[in-house]
């Protein structure tokens, strides 16, 4: 642990606030250090990135301090193997991109426009938690069947879900909150697990056969957890970085196209997911590290992004980058977000539709993303021609 100097200073203060130099430093010396304020390995490089996530043999989900098993249970996300193919499976067909589009296209489009018909007339707002959470929160309320539920009790479950396994990730215990918000999700699902199978995506999977109540619901549940995060986070990640880039906005009003070109690379950038776990199922040697057996493995999805191996001058944001769809924003391997193409329809709809209906659209208080584990800005103040 010692050989690890760089990881050795690290602090969770610098890692939540702006991790990109440290990450730039670790990726050149350290590609795999030992982070005491982690606890755990840290890999920055991409090729080691993906060939740890592509190996689950070594580095597993399948462990009882994963953070999210312990807030909702065993799900898609924490289990490796054919327990994860069986978890999986049954919510996988519905997230292919041609059913995204023909399910959820007209849906993202009206709620979009719903929530700039309240935004547009006040000329001034908040749009990350005013505009990205609610447009995602009401697109997993409808893919889960919980229409009936007000879309702030749906964020205020997430909120405390990502409290408690972002606080997981910083050494706390699983807060009593989080459990309360698990349960509470739980129990509005039953109605939509046992629906008719057309009703909703849970009715569908539950319906398949294989999984239990219980399971669906947790399965349910990361869905829920991972489609609001990564969706309100890409939509305001998005926002920030063209509305403090004028240049690389200005290309993406005269070129329509660009768009999304524009939102894979603020992916790239600043990826909603930081890092995602694993651990290790044997000792082994890693690149240059020796990892033991049991040990948590934390891959920096920000690091991997950013590495000039791959992409040239890898902090500039460039709308026009030829191979920013090269990141691994949604992961690797067997663990690919499954959520990616729902996650992607709703932020070119939201970005395309903010910028023609918000004239003028502008920061009023520039605040940049930060977090530990799940990175946006902590508000997104702004204002635009009514």
């Amino acid at each position: 642990m010692a050989s690890f100097p760089i990881g050795a200073t690290a602090t969770l203060e610098e890692l939540e606030a702006d991790p990109h130099p440290l990450l730039a430093r670790l990726r050149e010396s350290e590609p795999v250090s030992w982070l005491p304020a982690l606890n755990a390995w840290l890999i920055t490089r991409r090729d080691l990135a993906l060939e740890a996530m592509r190996d689950p043999a070594t580095f597993t989900v399948d462990d009882p301090r994963f953070s999210t098993g312990q807030v909702v249970g065993p799900s898609m996300l924490t289990l490796d193997g054919s327990e994860h193919g069986r978890h999986r499976d049954p919510f996988a067909r519905p997230f292919r991109l041609d059913p995204v589009r023909e399910r959820f296209a007209e849906l993202v489009e009206t709620e979009t426009n719903a929530l700039l018909d309240e935004l547009a007339p006040a000329g001034s707002g908040e749009l990350r938690r005013g505009f990205a959470g609610p447009l995602a929160a009401r697109v997993v309320a409808f893919a889960l069947g919980l229409q009936q539920i007000e879309t702030a009790t749906i964020l205020g479950w997430y909120d405390a879900i990502v409290e408690a396994t972002t606080g997981i990730s910083a050494g706390r215990p699983v807060s009593s909150a989080g459990r309360e918000a698990a349960t509470a999700l739980r129990d509005a699902l039953e109605p939509s697990i046992a629906g008719d199978p057309g009703s909703s995506l849970v009715a569908a999977a539950a319906s398949a056969g294989g999984l239990s109540h219980d399971e669906v619901a947790s399965n349910a549940a990361v869905l829920m957890f991972g489609g609001i995060e990564t969706t309100e986070g890409m939509i305001a990640n998005a926002l920030w970085h063209l509305l403090t880039h004028e240049d690389e906005l200005e290309l993406v009003q005269s070129e329509p196209a660009l768009l999304q070109s524009a939102v894979e690379e603020s992916l790239r950038l600043e990826p909603a997911a930081a890092t995602i776990d694993r651990y290790a199922t044997r000792d082994t040697d890693f690149g240059g590290a020796r990892i033991g057996r049991g040990d948590l493995v934390t891959i920096s999805i920000a690091g991997a992004n950013r590495d000039p191996a791959s992409f040239p001058d890898p902090d500039r944001f460039d709308v026009r980058r030829d191979n920013a769809g090269r990141h691994v924003a949604f992961a690797g391997g067997p663990h690919v977000c499954i959520g990616m193409h729902l996650a992607r329809l709703e932020a070119h709809t939201a970005l395309r539709l903010a910028f023609e209906r918000l004239p003028s659209l502008r920061l009023a208080a520039p605040a940049a993303p930060r977090g530990l584990v799940f990175r946006k800005p902590p508000s997104l103040n702004a204002a635009w021609n009514a």
